[in-house]
């Protein structure tokens, strides 16, 4: 059975990774999407908050289960199982971070290889970074996320 290890912040989860998502849904048996604390990104919302809100945007698919992970992500993918890492590539200036980041995994584990996997091309600007900064001044967000998403955004930037 293939499986493979879709990591990140996801803070918040984008349309666009949800369409990777839904892409590696299709070439594999099983995806576990795992989201990172990564305290130094200082996420919005907490990795239990991010559970919650990417469960309910992947509930069609049968095959992908969300968890949370810590530490090495190699370490992590070894641990499931698994041996695919899948990463999405929205734009060239993410391939520089990307590779160096697939090449220290396969220097960690030569065993974990990495997937590139390209968003459709509606989602290539978006990241959650800008999503969060059009939230914090009242933009409409609702075309970049899911509803429960955009609800949480509102709550998050009233206070």
């Amino acid at each position: 059975m293939s499986h493979c290890i879709y990591p990140g912040t996801f803070d918040p989860v984008t349309h666009g990774h949800l369409d990777v998502l839904g892409r590696a849904a299709r070439l594999f048996d099983r995806v576990t999407v795992a989201v990172s604390h990564n305290p130094g990104k200082d996420p919005l919302f907490s990795a239990e908050q991010r559970m919650a809100l990417i469960k309910p945007n992947v509930a069609l698919y049968p095959n992908v289960v969300v968890t949370e992970f810590d530490g090495l992500l190699v370490e992590f993918v070894a641990a499931q199982k698994a041996n695919i890492i899948i990463r999405g590539l929205r734009a060239l200036s993410d391939f520089e971070f990307e590779f160096n980041m697939a090449l220290m995994n396969r220097h960690l584990d030569p065993e974990v290889e990495t997937l590139f996997v390209m968003p459709n091309e509606l989602f290539s600007y978006t990241s959650s970074t800008l999503v969060k900064q059009v939230a914090r001044y009242g933009g409409d967000v609702s075309k970049f996320v899911p509803e429960n998403v955009a609800a949480e955004l509102r709550r998050a930037f009233k206070s």
